[in-house]
Parts: structure tokens; C-alpha cells; sequence
């Protein structure tokens, strides 16, 4: 990541275009290549191929849809935007505050290892490349979302865009999941992903018109695999 902020973009909901110099930085953020560990983290996906709630390319595209619709759209989206603008306005109670939120709402204890484990690990990232926030800022344990927010706003990414890159960062690392427990190919997952990409826009257009009241992910399925992977004898994810 480049060390000087681009300081000539805003970071509301509709600003548009993004630069040319925080598209790269966003796409730099959702890169598989970022060495944060993402890849080794499946959210429940490969307790549900094990458990054989999920067994083909259909089934696949089905829980993605289902996990966008209940999880993202009302969970990590629309608090992604909450955590930027905060971060935006220097206020440190408002970033404490969401990011205690969602750690509150990991139900099993590999889900919120995964967003706490993926936040230090783009805590430790930022730190080396001199690009952290102010330590006064910083909330106790930050997970991964409030970390991306952080970087997203620091690039000047719109919060509309910062959405759209993230769930595209989750989409392509599920299909990666999929394709290593299943004898999935990735044809099969490029047709998932025409399927599933609109989708995206969506859910980021739902998250987006949310309220705070409305917020909350409700996947049961997802917290059940997660709970069973928790003891699976033979796995390739840590989540």
C-alpha cells in the first residue's frame, strides 16, 4: 500500500468516481495475495460439504445466496459503512461501538476467531507499512471489518465501492473453499459467481437502506456447520 493518503476523494455513500489511486488500493485490500490469512477460513462452508447440506454446483450457489441475503446484507455490509464513516469523523466510541457489535454477534467461537484472528493479522500488516490509526482510535481486540473500514476510508474508497469490494473478497474466498473440499472446478465457480455477482449489488443497495435497529444476521445453518467444524476429525480450514 502506498504511505500518503489520497486525499482528494470523499467517503460518503454516493461519491463518485473513485480515483484511479484508491481503486488500486482498494483492490490491493481484497487481494487473495493480502497476507492476512484469508484462505484459511471457510465460515462454516466446509462443515456444511462434510454434513452434505451442500454437495454440488447449485447447492453451492444456494448457500451463497442465502449467506448474502441473512449474513452480509444485515451484518458485516451495512456496519462496514457505519465503521468508515466513523472512522471518517474521529469517533473512537462509534468504532468501539460497532466493532463490539460484531463481535457480539458471532455465534460460535471459529467465527469470531476468524473476524479477531484476520484483524490483528491487518493490524500487524498496517502497522508495518506505517499506516495505522491513531492509537486513541483503535478499539480493544479491532476485528477484521473494522480494520477494512479503516484502510478503505484511509484510500479514500467511497463506502459504496469499500462494500462491493468486500463482498467480492468474501464471495471469491468461499468459492476457493469450495473448490478445495469439492471436486468443484473453476468453470463450475465462474458460473456460481455469474449467477451470485449480481447479487452483490443487491445486497449492498439493501445494506445500505438499513437502519440500526434492523441489523443482526440470522443463519442459523452457518452457526450450526460452525459449531460441528469446531470437532470435525479431518479438515482443511480453520473455520
Amino acid at each position: 500500500m502506498p504511505t500518503t493518503m489520497d486525499t482528494t476523494m470523499p467517503t460518503d455513500a454516493t461519491a463518485s468516481p473513485m480515483s484511479d489511486l484508491s481503486l488500486l488500493g482498494l483492490i490491493q485490500l481484497i487481494s487473495p495475495a493480502l497476507p492476512i490469512g484469508a484462505f484459511a477460513w471457510s465460515q462454516g462452508l466446509e462443515s456444511a460439504l462434510e454434513l452434505g447440506w451442500v454437495s454440488n454446483e447449485a447447492e453451492i450457489g444456494e448457500w451463497l445466496s442465502g449467506v448474502l441475503e441473512d449474513g452480509l446484507t444485515r451484518c458485516e455490509l451495512p456496519v462496514l459503512a457505519r465503521l468508515q464513516r466513523a472512522w471518517g469523523e474521529d469517533d473512537a466510541q462509534a468504532v468501539a461501538h460497532w466493532n463490539d457489535w460484531l463481535h457480539a454477534v458471532r455465534e460460535t467461537r471459529e467465527l469470531s476467531e476468524e473476524d479477531s484472528h484476520l484483524g490483528s493479522a491487518l493490524v500487524r500488516l498496517l502497522r508495518q507499512l506505517a499506516l495505522m490509526p491513531p492509537e486513541s482510535m483503535l478499539p480493544e481486540r479491532p476485528g477484521y471489518v473494522t480494520m477494512f473500514a479503516w484502510a478503505a476510508h484511509l484510500r479514500g474508497v467511497p463506502e459504496r465501492q469499500a462494500m462491493v469490494g468486500f463482498s467480492w473478497a468474501w464471495l471469491e474466498n468461499q468459492l476457493a473453499a469450495a473448490c478445495k473440499a469439492l471436486p468443484l472446478g473453476h468453470t463450475a465457480a465462474q458460473r456460481v459467481i455469474e449467477t451470485v455477482r449480481p447479487e452483490l449489488v443487491g445486497a449492498v443497495d439493501t445494506a445500505l437502506t438499513l437502519e440500526d435497529e434492523e441489523l443482526g444476521p440470522i443463519l442459523p445453518g452457518v452457526a450450526l456447520a460452525s459449531a460441528q467444524h469446531e470437532t470435525q476429525y479431518s479438515r482443511l480450514f480453520r473455520s
